[in-house]
């Protein structure tokens, strides 16, 4: 919906572990967290709307953490352009779906959307497969030593079947489980296959066979994700370090035809206090909740109905986070 005081957009939504059960392969603490490259995805398909689909920069600030029941309302705010480059800036807020009418939206991540593509990896980087002078890399055992760190992932993020390792580069291999492959031409780039790929710096400072624990992390800045392809479920990767606690990435699919570039991805610790009381009614201990009550059958209630009904028609939805990729109807409804 293209705002009605300025050149901004916004795309809402709802997410929950009912109508979204692969997010509940990826739990954290025990909590279900919606994944970060979920917001990449989100940002590039509002980006796409507005003709910035390049996300220039995007800082995650708080872990969307999904309730045990019920779900989540999403929105993504786009704001007018800026400058002469036209940047746009990004926001993406949550609050559960029950909270009260003035609840507060928490914001989870910002940043800057723009419209200069970056080049991707040309097919010499990834057309020889494994690359030339690699040296093996075991990923035995690493969900499992995530799972002792606190990151508990299920079949549809457990995409990481290969690695190795050339001087001080990390190379992997991504391949999705049949649904969530069948599931990948509905996304940009399908969050669990982008978050598969990052699993793999997991192995990034770890020798050959080693089995050291790994920290749990948040990817908590992006800086120029472009992506040159869509629907992936069969990935090449390229980690290189870049100092600092951050790596470029480097992705490809099967064929070796670039898929998406990111010029830097940086991590932080996660605290463990940042996944208390997500997405829980923010207020619980008022005196008032929402209930279901019997409809009562006249035709006052029938026309009151009726109005609600026309009313809620007039609400454009046009991020479907269903798929977190496919856009319905039109931003400028």
């Amino acid at each position: 919906m293209m705002l009605a005081d300025s050149d901004g957009a916004l795309f809402t939504g709802r997410l929950s572990k009912g109508s979204h059960p692969w997010l509940a392969d990826r739990a954290a603490e025990g909590a279900v967290v919606f994944p970060e490259a979920g917001f990449v995805e989100l940002a590039i398909r509002a980006g796409d709307q507005v003709g910035c689909g390049v996300v220039e920069e995007l800082t995650l600030e708080a872990p969307l953490v999904l309730p045990a029941r019920g779900g989540v309302q999403v929105q993504v705010v786009v704001g007018a352009p800026e400058g002469a480059s036209g940047v746009r800036s990004v926001r993406v807020f949550s609050r559960a779906e029950d909270a009260a009418g003035d609840g507060a939206w928490l914001r989870h991540a910002t940043g800057l959307l723009g419209a200069t593509v970056r080049s991707g990896a040309d097919d010499a980087d990834f057309g020889v497969w494994p690359p030339v002078g690699a040296v093996p890399v075991s990923v035995d055992g690493l969900y499992e030593r995530y799972a002792d760190a606190g990151l508990t992932y299920g079949p549809v993020f457990q995409g990481l079947k290969a690695a190795w390792r050339h001087d001080e580069e990390l190379y992997a291999e991504v391949v999705l489980p049949e649904q969530a492959a069948k599931d990948a031409e509905r996304f940009g780039l399908h969050p669990a296959a982008l978050d598969a790929a990052i699993q793999s710096l997991g192995l990034l400072g770890a020798a050959p066979d080693d089995g050291s624990a790994v920290e749990l992390r948040l990817c908590a800045e992006w800086r120029g994700v472009s992506l040159h392809a869509t629907g992936g479920s069969a990935l090449r990767v390229r980690l290189s370090p870049l100092g600092a606690g951050s790596v470029a990435v480097e992705i490809a699919d099967a064929a070796g035809e670039a898929v998406a570039s990111i010029e830097s991805l940086t991590l932080r610790p996660l605290q463990a206090e940042e996944l208390v009381g997500g997405g829980e009614t923010e207020f619980p201990d008022s005196l008032y909740r929402v209930d279901w009550v019997p409809a009562v059958s006249t035709s006052t209630s029938t026309s009151a109905s009726a109005s609600a009904a026309a009313g809620a028609s007039a609400t454009a939805v046009v991020v479907d986070c269903e798929g977190l990729a496919g856009v319905v109807g039109s931003p400028d409804v």
